[in-house]
């Protein structure tokens, strides 16, 4: 079994030419000029949908399962459970949400990434209406747990969306949208949960994120094609799309004039203008809707589970899943607190009241996607400029200095706000 260097997976290492020296913008990755079905050469509309719906499943999922916090100390009471026993409902959603990034990963990329989003999808639907007519702790507790494992499909291949559908330049501010998504199910999820728990009961946020998820799923069906695609020079140079090798290396020229320059072929708002008479046949609709779009014939499904492995010790790698999973943790951690800080002595909100407490999160949510998003792409575009239109990813890095002064000063307010009873504004 050959397991691939990092080296021969992207020969770039990341660093291009994004503008020319006539400061044309220089497209990465190069579009296929004889295939329409190429993802990076379809309508915007259709690019837009795509992500959209794989957006809204990330959204559901957490608000799904997160969003029932403000529900904790209600559940706590009906099924006679501790605050410690009632935190399992969102500490081992979480721990499933990203230990199942390493299954449903190497699926999608050996079986493609829509039947794994229409299979996942419809268990999580399935799982919310389990969620809603359970009558024990148990299982609730196991409808979490398996919702989560349906909705970790969406952790990782949500970003894996924006690398199948939009250029280099373009998903700082695509993936900040994404992240948004899995922030906003964290804050508007227990902000709708507080006031349909205080109306009508915390079941009926099962029912109601059942009904979403069964429409996302729909929309999935019929709207999300397989975004897969092989980019190998050999599969451009031949003019066809050889789908069967999803998981080949790229082999993307560093040399930016080696790349395609942006022009009315490969402009993503310009998806029908045909090179010549080397076209591949466009996919018709019911195409599109097939679940089946070959396997790798070069790599057995065994490698593509072992591969992400080595790259555990990597420093980047590191660097990456321990930022993300500190502030994932705390702000989970806190989520989950609230509703046993502020439903009881001396607060004593309500259910429904408690749940506005998300609304400064959910500002926080569209500041970071703004920050993170768009205001990165735009350091980048400058960034590049000045060194001669080569694009650093690390410069990318160099605006984590926002989050790595405001998440540790809202950490430290809220636990001293709690341990004082300080006013709730503190926290």
């Amino acid at each position: 079994m050959y397991l691939r260097t990092l080296h021969e997976l992207d020969s770039s290492e990341g660093t291009v030419q994004l503008h020319s020296d006539s400061n044309e913008l220089i497209l990465h990755p190069a579009p296929n000029p004889h295939d329409p079905n190429d993802p990076l050469r379809w309508p915007r509309w259709k690019k837009h949908t795509c992500f959209a719906a794989v957006c809204a499943f990330t959204f559901l999922t957490n608000y799904a399962n997160a969003g029932l916090a403000p529900a904790f100390y209600v559940i706590s009471q009906e099924f006679g459970k501790t605050q410690n026993e009632t935190s399992a409902l969102l500490l081992w959603s979480v721990f499933t949400l990203g230990l199942f990034n390493f299954f449903w990963v190497p699926v999608a990329n050996y079986f493609g990434k829509r039947p794994v989003f229409v299979f996942a999808l419809l268990l999580l639907s399935l799982c919310c209406i389990w969620g809603a007519v359970a009558t024990t702790f148990k299982s609730l507790l196991w409808s979490q747990i398996v919702a989560a494992f349906a909705g970790s499909s969406t952790e990782a291949l949500g970003a894996a969306i924006v690398n199948d559908l939009y250029f280099l330049h373009e998903r700082g501010n695509l993936m900040g949208w994404y992240m948004n998504a899995i922030a906003g199910g964290n804050s508007i999820g227990p902000l709708i949960c507080g006031f349909v728990t205080a109306g009508v009961g915390w079941r009926w946020h099962k029912w109601i994120s059942f009904i979403l998820t069964i429409i996302n799923w729909v929309v999935v069906v019929l709207l999300v094609p397989e975004t897969r695609y092989d980019r190998s020079e050999a599969a451009i140079s031949a003019g066809a799309p050889a789908k069967s090798q999803p998981s080949s290396p790229p082999s993307e020229k560093n040399d930016a004039r080696d790349a395609v320059r942006s022009s009315p072929l490969d402009s993503p708002d310009d998806p029908e203008k045909d090179a010549g008479s080397t076209q591949v046949p466009r996919n018709t609709f019911a195409q599109d809707l097939r679940l089946y779009s070959g396997t790798p014939k070069d790599e057995s499904i065994l490698t593509l589970f072992l591969r992400p492995l080595p790259l555990i010790v990597y420093p980047a790698v590191i660097f990456a899943f321990l930022g993300y999973a500190v502030s994932l943790a705390w702000s989970l951690s806190i989520n989950f607190l609230n509703p046993f800080v502020l439903q009881a002595p001396p607060y004593n909100w309500s259910v429904a009241i408690d749940g506005l407490i998300n609304i400064p999160g959910l500002i926080g949510n569209l500041f970071g996607a703004w920050a993170g998003g768009w205001l990165v792409d735009r350091y980048s575009d400058w960034q590049s400029r000045r060194h001669g239109g080569v694009f650093q990813p690390e410069t990318r890095l160099h605006l984590l200095i926002i989050p790595a002064v405001l998440t540790p000063a809202g950490c430290l307010m809220f636990g001293y706000g709690v341990e004082r009873t300080l006013h709730w504004t503190s926290m």
